[in-house]
């Protein structure tokens, strides 16, 4: 007997975004290529000869006694609708479904493989995973769609989250159009705070706290503000001082044309010396005025008003673990080399650019992702001006587009209003709702996607969601995705390591997939204290500790 005379299916209710089925032998309801699961995908053939996909999201059994009053089982199937396979092509949607149905049985493989390998052109094609039902059939996406829009990859502590960006990002620089020889044109830089990324890029630019040079003079007034004054303390005094001093000073050492001097104001990009601004805020807590008495002299309006401000500034500019933003190494940067440095360009040319903030005092922490996160958003939009000035019918805004990858992301930009966030909360939306419109993307990564600004995650348009085990967690990825993959989205708790959901604009079908394993992978995280615990006692050479703690 042929396989199809076996099929025991019929479809026994159709809903606007469900199929319900019917199944009276789900041994014979198989395919020799896959064993059917919650996952699997369905062909349902309608009278228009046309051939529905659904995904089958659960089942349940029904046991009930025949005529001759033996148990029998059925099994009721429910599937999501995905699209429709007429004339060989695939169309997203599931509404065209005539009733009655004529045959439901398991999809064929070459059909799901035309589904995800013809429904890309190939020069759009970025693959990263493969089908998780059916480990031979690649899942590409559009990388075009993939990369231009933002993408949030989030789960739990060994569910693979650091691998799948590392996979992603390792393919990304190794594509290439036609065959040449060194780099391609990726631009790529890692927010990296657990010191992870380094093994998994061993050619990457590398930049932690020994070699990071930001200059303090390229900070706007809000993060200026929340690195030396007191926020708590709401003096005006303060801040009127300090913005007086760091305009002087700014106009003190400019040197150009004097008509454009009387334009410098607080966020002018210009440099200024840090040292000038304290001075002068020391100089306002001493002053004395002269007095109405003759010869003699009182104390000035800020007498005694800002000491606790100039403590605070004398105790910043003496943390040596600050000299990175407001030493003198710092202060003497140009502008370019800080650019080139951050971007790849330089004599060290690199795809990838991790910058490790491990070592980055948590109380700056905002401060120095607003700052590199501003600065490569103003890249964009600067650059972008520049193409549009030299060519008016430029066709991408950008040529050397970049991608910002934000791991733990919740660390920096999380959902609150607290002021320590402040500055890297409002760089990094900026990002989230324009950085599109000028080649700059984000990639969100974070095991509690909860706890991450939902302005920021919103705009997210591609998901990779693996195993999430916090219901708070699960609950918030699914009020935010925008293409949800109906009950399948409940299987986030259960998921593998390095399976996910993927699902947004630049996939052809939100699907389960196996992400393929990265080479190299990161640094892993997890000490293992038991195997460690057995060994014979390790010696530490506490003298060394102390001598690189004393350097922080």
């Amino acid at each position: 007997m042929k396989q199809e005379e076996k099929m025991t299916a019929e479809v026994i209710a159709v809903f606007p975004d469900k199929v319900r089925i019917s199944v009276d032998s789900i041994e014979d309801f198989t395919i020799a290529e896959e064993n059917l699961r919650v996952g699997s995908y369905l062909r349902i053939a309608d009278n228009d000869n046309a051939v529905m996909i659904a995904v089958i999201e659960n089942f349940t059994i029904e046991v009930a006694n025949s005529s001759e009053e033996e148990p029998k089982r059925k099994y009721i199937l429910e599937a999501n609708p995905l699209g429709i396979i007429r004339d060989g092509k695939f169309e997203r949607g599931g509404d065209t479904l005539a009733i009655p149905p004529k045959k439901v049985e398991p999809a064929k493989m070459e059909e799901i493989q035309k589904i995800f390998e013809e429904s890309l052109s190939e020069e759009k094609k970025f693959a990263f995973a493969k089908l998780s039902t059916n480990r031979s059939i690649s899942v590409p996406v559009d990388g075009d769609r993939f990369f231009n829009k933002h993408i949030a990859i989030v789960g739990s502590t060994g569910s693979g989250k650091s691998h799948t960006v590392a996979k992603i990002i390792q393919n990304a620089v190794r594509g290439k159009i036609g065959e040449y020889e060194g780099l391609n044109n990726s631009h790529v830089v890692i927010f990296d705070i657990h010191s992870e990324y380094r093994a998994a890029f061993p050619d990457a630019k590398f930049i932690d706290i020994t070699n990071l040079k930001l200059p303090y003079w390229l900070l706007n007034s809000d993060e200026l503000q929340e690195l030396f004054i007191d926020t708590e303390a709401n003096d005006h005094n303060q801040r009127n001082v300090f913005k007086e001093a760091v305009v002087k000073s700014k106009k003190d050492h400019f040197d150009g044309a004097e008509g454009q001097k009387e334009k410098i104001h607080f966020d002018s990009p210009l440099m200024f010396e840090i040292r000038e601004v304290l001075q002068f805020a020391r100089d306002k807590d001493t002053e004395r005025v002269p007095s109405a008495t003759a010869g003699k002299d009182k104390a000035g309006p800020l007498n005694g008003q800002l000491t606790n401000f100039v403590s605070r500034f004398e105790n910043k500019l003496s943390d040596r673990r600050l000299d990175f933003l407001l030493g003198n190494e710092a202060r003497d940067m140009t502008f370019e080399e800080v650019l080139k440095s951050l971007i790849g360009y330089g004599d060290d040319k690199s795809n990838v650019t991790i910058i490790d903030l491990s070592g980055v005092p948590f109380d700056v922490l905002s401060i120095t992702v607003s700052l590199i996160s501003r600065i490569l958003f103003e890249y964009g939009y600067y650059y972008k001006r520049l193409r549009i000035d030299e060519n008016q019918d430029v066709n991408e805004i950008n040529d050397v587009p970049l991608l910002l990858v934000y791991e733990e992301a919740h660390k920096y930009v999380p959902n609150n209003d607290a002021a320590k966030y402040r500055a890297s909360r409002e760089s990094i939306e900026r990002i989230a709702k324009e950085g599109r419109k000028y080649g700059v993307t984000l990639m969100l990564a974070s095991q509690r996607p909860s706890e991450i600004s939902e302005t920021i995650f919103s705009q997210c348009n591609n998901f990779l969601a693996l195993r999430l085990t916090n219901p708070a967690d699960q609950n918030y990825v699914k009020r935010l995705l925008p293409d949800t993959m109906g009950n399948l989205i409940d299987r986030m708790p259960t998921l593998r390591a390095g399976e996910s959901l993927l699902i947004g604009d630049a996939v052809v079908l939100p699907s389960v997939v196996q992400v393929d394993m990265c080479d190299p992978t990161p640094a892993s995280t997890d000490i293992p204290y038991w195997q460690l615990w057995q060994e014979q006692w390790h010696n530490l050479d506490i003298d060394k500790i102390k001598k690189i703690w004393g350097r922080q």
